[in-house]
């Protein structure tokens, strides 16, 4: 199968390229900034608000199916920038609809359309109403209801976490300040946000599976969430993180780093992901350990 993936050079997009390579498909992809090593891969540096360009370049690919993985991802940030993430989390996915051409279309978006939902009607099944809270939420939330129209299959990730996951998100920064503690250049302090709000972690191994499993079925217009079922407060993982380190750190709430507006639980249902045969097998504890790996952590205490 002929498969391009918008932003490839991603946390997500990395990861999958790699294990579509490894299953025997073609893989093609989109990026901004400078090009990524990934072997194998066709790439092209393209904008999703560039419409000229970015139907040439799928034009050049003539993919099968494209997975649309390119966008803005961080909450926090959406609140500083709410009009650039409805730019391209909107507008640059509806240009990509439109420039598909007929290939079948996997679009990323996420349980933040979800918004604030008590946790006696939680795990979220894809049926729940639409009620995002946050800028980044509500761009999502508008991105899926193009992605409807044009017969798009909608994945609703929850928290995706492992190696290779920008330091601006909450367990990457965790470990790269334990790891600088670690090594003597931090005081043994580490700034963090809210720790009290609760999430359902997936790996990043088992988030591709997951993409994969859907690439290689047929549907469309359907709604999918990716999740791993179980919830684990920020605050835990945090727990998790420092035992992996070894070291003990004073643990400081920055105001900076705490969101305006925070969802307390997010946590997936994902029977209809299950029923094409996907399951996730990774656990969060695994997350960390990658992510303390990823920092030059290896061989420090694990017990």
């Amino acid at each position: 199968m002929n498969v391009l993936i918008t932003g490839v050079a991603g946390f997500v997009g990395s990861h999958l390229c790699r294990h579509l390579l490894d299953r025997g498909h073609r893989v093609s992809g989109t990026f901004i900034g400078d090009s990524p090593e990934l072997a194998g891969v066709d790439l092209v540096a393209v904008d999703l608000l560039d419409t000229s360009k970015l139907a040439e370049a799928i034009a050049d690919a003539a993919p099968d199916k494209i997975i649309h993985l390119a966008g803005l991802s961080h909450v926090g940030e959406s609140w500083q920038r709410p009009e650039l993430y409805f730019r391209v989390n909107v507008l640059g996915s509806e240009n990509l609809l439109h420039a598909a051409q007929g290939a079948r279309v996997i679009v990323a978006s996420s349980a933040e359309v979800y918004g604030a939902v008590p946790e006696e009607e939680q795990p979220l099944t894809e049926d729940r109403d639409l009620a995002p809270i946050s800028p980044y939420g509500m761009s999502k939330a508008a991105m899926e209801r193009i992605a409807v129209y044009h017969g798009a299959t909608i994945v609703r990730s929850f928290n995706i976490c492992g190696p290779g996951q920008a330091p601006i998100f909450a367990l990457p920064t965790f470990a790269h300040q334990l790891r600088a503690i670690a090594d003597g250049d931090q005081a043994p302090v580490i700034q963090v946000g809210n720790l009290s709000a609760r999430r359902d972690f997936i790996h990043v191994d088992d988030a591709v599976t997951g993409y994969s499993a859907l690439l290689e079925g047929e549907h469309s217009g359907e709604v999918y969430n990716l999740g791993s079922g179980q919830a684990h407060s920020i605050r835990a993982a945090l727990d998790e993180l420092i035992r992996i380190s070894g070291v003990s750190p004073e643990v400081e709430v920055d105001p900076e780093r705490c969101r305006k507006v925070d969802v307390p639980l997010l946590v997936a249902s994902t029977e209809p992901l299950q029923a094409l045969g996907w399951e996730a097998r990774k656990t969060l504890a695994e997350a960390l350990q990658d992510l303390w790996d990823e920092t030059g952590g290896l061989g420090t205490a694990k017990s």
